[in-house]
């Protein structure tokens, strides 16, 4: 049974595990939309070797499990005197894993774009580097909206990994809490709600700004 005061008197510590959960998928968020895109431009607009570098990159993150990414960055970079914080080594551990994703959402919402806008486009000047900036990028963001909201949800649940390598997130402070208490299914439970409420949150957030852009493009 959940003990509702104990689950009470956790909250506090939970809601600090929580901010530090949302920092990491922000500046997670900002790693994989930033590289992603870039990624996606080079699958379309590389030269064969770039591609090529581009294609073993995401083959090996979507190959292996997140956690063992986390752990790996987390524990190997110090051996070539890279010394990250805990923090950072999962943030950037998470951005890469959500590059690799966010590329191929990308990638496809700039290959539906119609060629004859391109077509148009250059006809009356605009060069290459415009067109992917004003015409394509535009367009091609405004149709993935939605794909790229899931993944951006799923960040959030993704930062629990960061609790593997003793950063102070949300799943980092309930296995504190359980380890006090004893009490596994309350602190899980509230942890779990938490969760679900941030990643409602943003849910709705999403819904809206989708619904805008569709408001817009009408």
């Amino acid at each position: 049974m959940i003990n509702f005061s104990s689950l009470h008197n956790s909250l506090w510590p939970l809601f600090r595990g929580a901010t530090v959960s949302l920092q990491i998928t922000a500046l997670a968020l900002i790693i994989g939309m930033i590289g992603g895109t870039f990624l996606a431009l080079v699958f379309l607009y590389g030269n064969k070797f770039a591609r090529t570098l581009g294609h073993i990159y995401v083959t090996i993150v979507r190959g292996t499990p997140m956690l063992v990414q986390v752990v790996t960055l987390y524990y190997i970079l110090p051996s070539f005197g890279i010394m990250l914080s805990a923090f950072w080594a999962a943030v950037i551990a998470i951005g890469f894993n959500s590059i690799a994703y966010v590329s191929q959402i990308v990638r496809a919402g700039i290959q539906a774009v119609g060629r004859g806008q391109i077509e148009a486009a250059r006809t009356l000047g605009f060069s290459h580097r415009q067109i992917i900036r004003y015409i394509i990028l535009p367009q091609a963001f405004r149709a993935i909206f939605p794909a790229l909201g899931n993944e951006w949800v799923t960040l959030i649940k993704d930062s629990s990994l960061a609790s593997v390598i003793g950063v102070s997130e949300l799943t980092h402070q309930g296995a504190i809490i359980m380890s006090r208490t004893y009490d596994a299914v309350t602190t899980y439970a509230g942890v779990a709600l938490i969760y679900l409420i941030m990643t409602s949150l943003f849910t709705v957030i999403i819904y809206v700004l989708e619904q805008k852009l569709a408001y817009a493009k009408n």
